[in-house]
């Protein structure tokens, strides 16, 4: 992992914080062995280890929505918790990414110990060398600097996998959802599929060309039907699902809902005032005219 300046007042003062509220029973196991007990604020690589309260996992979980089908990665797993009530409690596959080796052969133990060792495993590795890309869930309680230095990592994955963050944001990419719990709380994030830039787009019979600019999944932009151009609102991106308001200079709403398909958009668009729904498509480039055929066949 890159290093990470991180000094021994600030150290204290999140031991203090997070340490004092834990309650007895959120004390790790010490799995098969007694050999190894880890102590709340020990210093790790880049981080101290504080671990995340029972009922906050549980939350951080129930927000991520997390399924049997998913595969959850939790970055600086610790004693193991988060990737084990992943598997216990909501049936997931996991695999816990942990630097120190202790907390490695611990977090493994107590993975035997709770009964889900064939659904979670636990390596010794480096965060910003590991491959993200197959996990459909990412829970973590790093720093903020760190999150920062993953953030690009995270961004690039496929649009709808969860980031989930015990304390500690991502700056200016603002979270979807936030929970709290045991006087704490995590953020929710969801990757935005990445969709700005300019479309084509058929409405119906209606031919339109959309700009659109995105920050995160913040959507805004211009769209221009002919002489008439229209502002681009309330738009957002929700994984694969995007969604904005065409509102023209006479008043009149549209709010277009639609999925991103790879290479394309698709949906459905709603008049506000009569509330009628008809057909969208947009495509990049050449690919319009081949799209504008098929709409066409299909709407007939």
């Amino acid at each position: 992992m890159k290093p990470v300046a991180f000094s021994l007042s600030i150290a204290f003062v999140l031991i203090l914080s997070y340490a004092s509220g834990l309650h007895a029973e959120n004390a790790p196991s010490s799995g098969d062995s007694d050999d190894y007990h880890p102590s709340i604020g020990q210093p790790g690589k880049d981080v101290v280890w504080v671990p995340t309260p029972d009922a906050l996992v549980t939350e951080m979980l129930r927000m991520a929505k997390i399924g049997s089908n998913d595969y959850v990665m939790d970055l600086g797993s610790g004693d193991g918790r988060i990737a084990i009530a992943a598997a216990k409690d909501f049936g997931a596959r996991a695999t816990g990414i942990e630097y120190n080796p202790e907390l490695v052969t611990l977090s493994n133990a107590n993975a035997r110990k709770a009964g889900v060792a064939d659904k979670v495993k636990f390596i010794k590795a480096d965060l910003f060398e590991t491959d993200f890309s197959k996990a459909d869930v990412i829970t973590m309680y790093l720093l903020p600097k760190i999150n920062l230095e993953l953030r690009p990592k995270l961004l690039a994955l496929r649009p709808g996998v969860r980031v989930v963050s015990h304390a500690f944001n991502m700056d200016d990419w603002k979270p979807d959802q936030t929970v709290h719990a045991a006087e704490r709380h995590a953020y929710l994030w969801i990757v935005p599929a990445k969709v700005a830039g300019n479309w084509k787009v058929n409405a119906g019979k209606e031919q339109l060309e959309l700009s659109l600019d995105q920050k995160y999944q913040m959507l805004s932009g211009r769209a221009r039907s002919g002489k008439e151009s229209f502002d681009i609102l309330e738009g957002r991106v929700n994984g694969e699902e995007v969604r904005f308001v065409m509102s023209g200079a006479k008043g009149e709403r549209r709010e277009f809902q639609g999925r991103f398909k790879g290479k394309h958009l698709e949906g459905k668009v709603i008049q506000t005032a009569s509330g009628k729904a008809i057909p969208w498509t947009a495509v990049r480039g050449m690919e319009h005219n081949a799209q504008r055929a098929a709409l066409s066949t299909t709407t007939q």
